[in-house]
């Protein structure tokens, strides 16, 4: 993992770290503090509990999907086929950008459940799920562009495994889930 610049940063970078190595709940604030080589008190200057840590986390590195739901809001309705494709391109870019904090989510499920981001990452779930339906599909359509916007979670945990360039898993996900989302549009194909 990069470590970004400022102390913040640090701080949230290196207790990621952690939390995906040790799972969060055996890790300690001391802990954090050692493996930055500060004292406690300096740590709890930034934060005050590892909660705190986890949603400055989840608030930094959710931000451009924050934005990507701001922008699909903004396009014309109903939201063509093309706008949907470029709501999972940029959800792409969104969720390469928060790989860090979803693995931490994924191997954390019990915990993140618990904090208050567990209902923030259900209703940001659920309004990008809305974007990328229409009124006019039915179930099993519906079904398709909610696949779609799931295959791009489980392509990101799946192609870890998977020996190959990252760009081009990248493309292969998102290539996925196009094409479950023109299904939608189009109707099966014969």
């Amino acid at each position: 993992m990069t470590t970004r610049g400022n102390t913040r940063q640090r701080i949230q970078d290196v207790a990621l770290g952690l939390f995906a190595e040790q799972g969060y709940e055996k890790t300690s604030l001391r802990e954090i503090a050692e493996k930055l080589e500060v004292t406690k008190a300096a740590l709890y200057y930034h934060f005050k509990t590892k909660e705190d840590i986890v949603i400055s986390l989840f608030q930094d590195l959710t931000r451009p999907l924050d934005e990507l739901i701001a922008w699909a809001e903004d396009q014309p309705q109903p939201r063509t086929l093309e706008i949907k494709k470029e709501i999972l391109r940029r959800y792409q870019v969104a969720l390469t950008g928060a790989a860090p904090l979803f693995r931490f989510m994924q191997e954390n499920q019990a915990t993140v459940r618990e904090l208050s981001i567990g209902e923030t990452f259900k209703e940001r779930m659920m309004t990008m799920a809305q974007l990328l339906q229409g009124p006019d599909l039915g179930i099993a359509d519906r079904v398709r562009c909610v696949s779609a916007l799931f295959t791009m979670h489980a392509g990101m945990f799946f192609t870890q495994s998977i020996e190959g360039d990252p760009e081009e898993k990248r493309e292969a996900v998102l290539e996925v889930a196009i094409d479950l989302m023109t299904q939608a549009h189009h109707g099966p194909r014969s």
